[in-house]
């Protein structure tokens, strides 16, 4: 190579390239890509996604998984209030996550709540047939961009029987997304029967304080109360994240030293809501 070809070429690598500042490059010393960081990307519904002050204290799961994750991984969260499977891809909202998305990334998935929703065509999907279709979109796009998809099983609901009983609220859906992701070799995280054993653990009065439940008064942005058995309040939104890191670990998706505070207590104040 002649000198001026190598001083080009030296020019070149100097200049920055968008995003590398977030996601510096592993040491050309045999680092390997899997101790490279990493970015973990959520695409779901209003479950998992970040909430704002008029919302407040309404929070998503994935707003708290960063307090269970060592600094080296980063959240990207694109869950919306909402989707289904379905209407996530066909409004686009895939689109940029693969766009974005690397070597070594996740992609956590988790929709069902609004599949369910029949009277709606824009976002049913039917949970043996339309709905693994859509998700299995999800799992083919990370892999062909050489990430790791990660299925998760809906967060379950407040519902609770006569005797006190936590129930199950989403039908064939949870029981889809496992044999999907049996089929297709795909890490699952069971959200939905952990979730179900710890409202069963808190009982239909101590679980009212993981929801949106609120008395007339308590937040101003809910003046007259709020009855909501399936958005978080941030204890709430804070134990489903702890799940979901447990269940990343338990699944070797993620390494000892990638997380963090999984037994400890995470004050509910931690929880902050930006302006919309």
């Amino acid at each position: 190579m002649s000198l001026s070809r190598r001083r080009t070429v030296a020019a070149l690598a100097a200049l920055p390239v968008a995003g590398a500042a977030a996601r510096p490059a592993a040491a050309a010393t045999g680092q390997d890509a899997a101790a490279a960081p990493r970015t973990l990307y959520i695409a779901g519904d209003s479950t998992a996604a970040q909430k704002y002050a008029p919302a407040a204290p309404e929070t998503g799961w994935g707003m708290a998984l960063p307090f269970f994750l060592t600094p080296h991984l980063g959240v990207s969260n694109h869950a919306v209030n909402g989707r289904s499977s379905k209407s996530f891809v066909d409004e686009g909202r895939l689109d940029p996550i693969l766009a974005a998305i690397r070597p070594g990334d996740l992609l956590l998935v988790q929709f069902g709540h609004n599949d369910q929703k029949s009277e709606d065509p824009a976002r049913y999907t039917e949970p043996w047939t339309t709905y693994r279709e859509h998700l299995l979109r999800y799992v083919t796009g990370a892999r062909r961009r050489g990430a790791r998809p990660v299925l998760l099983t809906s967060v379950e609901r407040r519902r609770f029987d006569a005797a006190g009983r936590a129930v199950t609220s989403h039908g064939e859906y949870p029981a889809a997304v496992r044999a999907l992701a049996a089929e297709h070799d795909v890490p699952l995280v069971d959200v939905q029967a952990a979730s179900l054993a710890e409202w069963q653990r808190l009982g239909p009065e101590g679980s009212k304080a993981y929801f949106n439940w609120l008395e007339p008064g308590e937040s101003p942005n809910y003046p007259d109360g709020r009855r909501d058995n399936t958005h978080f309040r941030p204890l709430g939104a804070i134990e489903v994240a702890r799940t979901v890191a447990r269940g990343l670990l338990a699944e070797r998706v993620l390494r000892p030293r990638d997380v963090r505070r999984l037994d400890d207590e995470v004050p509910a104040d931690r929880i902050t809501w930006p302006t919309a």
